[in-house]
């Protein structure tokens, strides 16, 4: 899959290509079973035509932007949307910044410059809630009546359920907050996870007798918090059983930041530098704060025991 992250990088290729594209517009953070149906389509149709498929979203993805002294928490950041992009079989990636000119652009503006003239596509897909440029003034009938003009057409996909409930972003976000993985889990498709390189802590862990993989989630804010039964993938073949805290430490007075850190069971090496994916099983409590290192220390023991009770039923 292909990754642009300007209108001139696409326009160039398309400029070259000369090809139209079938394509699709969204946030999709989380690239749930919702936004999966809407891939589907995307790619079927594109294997259809024998031309490209697209997906066109936005880094930061608007919410984030408009909510930036309190964003609402993410739940796929850049890099792991790219992934499932690929993995759903999708060619070009299209995310420009989101910024204060891409805020203020109108409609008409949104078609004629991004679409028509960058993305050139010969269908575009969309989920039933779209809507698109300055205070969402645009939406379906807009977008047929350019595609009547420009020669593309326009597929609206209808939402997807799971217990009676609409799968969305908004759905997995507080599932994820009220500690419930099986549902999160069955809107997403898959577990969550969040995945990161793994950088030097403090190395209060290893002191204390738990050694730990530390990944910055790559979030302003973290949909997770608490402590986790995990399996860690990127370390070889097949998953490592551990524990994972999500949070900002207060027992240790960290600075705020959320961290993820995971010890994983049994498991001797050097992680720094590596690419890890840690996959959320079950939860086990809130975060908290300890009286003293020794009581944490203690409970970590408990958590342990608990996590891998967990993992091997």
């Amino acid at each position: 899959m292909q990754v642009f992250r300007s209108l001139q990088a696409l326009a160039a290729l398309t400029a070259r290509d000369r090809r139209r594209c079938v394509a699709t517009i969204g946030a999709y953070d989380g690239v749930h079973l919702g936004h999966q149906e809407i891939l589907r389509r995307v790619c079927e149709r594109a294997r259809e035509r024998g031309v490209p498929s697209l997906v066109f979203s936005f880094e930061p993805i608007p919410r984030e932007y408009f909510a930036a002294d309190l964003p609402p928490p993410r739940l796929t950041r850049f890099r792991e949307r790219a992934e499932l992009f690929a993995t759903a079989g999708i060619d070009w990636f299209f995310c420009p910044r989101f910024d204060a000119r891409m805020q203020g652009i109108r409609s008409g503006e949104f078609i004629d410059r991004l679409l028509v003239g960058g993305i050139r596509p010969a269908r575009v897909v969309i989920g039933d809630d779209f809507r698109f440029a300055r205070n969402r003034e645009g939406g379906l009938e807009e977008l047929r009546e350019a595609g009547n003009r420009n020669d593309f057409e326009v597929e609206q996909v209808g939402s997807v359920f799971v217990d009676g409930d609409r799968v969305s972003s908004t759905a997995i976000r507080a599932a994820l907050q009220a500690g419930d993985l099986v549902r999160a889990e069955r809107m997403l498709g898959r577990p969550y996870r969040m995945s990161g390189r793994v950088v030097p802590g403090r190395r209060l862990g290893r002191e204390l007798g738990f050694p730990t993989a530390n990944v910055s989630p790559g979030r302003r804010s973290s949909p997770l918090s608490g402590i986790f039964a995990v399996r860690v993938y990127g370390l070889g073949a097949g998953a490592w059983p551990g524990v994972a805290s999500i949070g900002t430490r207060p027992t240790v007075e960290g600075d705020g930041q959320v961290v993820l850190e995971t010890h994983l069971f049994d498991f001797s090496g050097d992680l720094y530098g590596r690419q890890i994916a840690v996959e959320f099983v079950a939860r086990l409590r809130n975060e908290e704060k300890f009286d003293s290192l020794p009581a944490m220390v203690e409970q970590m023991h408990r958590d342990c025991a608990l996590a891998r009770e967990i993992l091997a039923a």
